[in-house]
């Protein structure tokens, strides 16, 4: 059988949803910025030539 009293004093909490949430999207946005970045860059070196 299952111990619910030992099994709440044992619980480990995982990260925070929100704190979850925040590193995906800022992911995301550092993605994102990278791949404008590049545009731009290739955009410069086409109007340079």
């Amino acid at each position: 059988m299952i111990n619910y009293d030992e099994e709440i004093r044992n619980f480990r909490s995982s990260m925070d949803i929100s704190a979850v949430e925040d590193m995906i999207v800022r992911s995301d946005v550092t993605d994102m910025k990278d791949i404008l970045m590049e545009i731009l860059k290739s955009e410069i070196r086409e109007d340079a030539e």
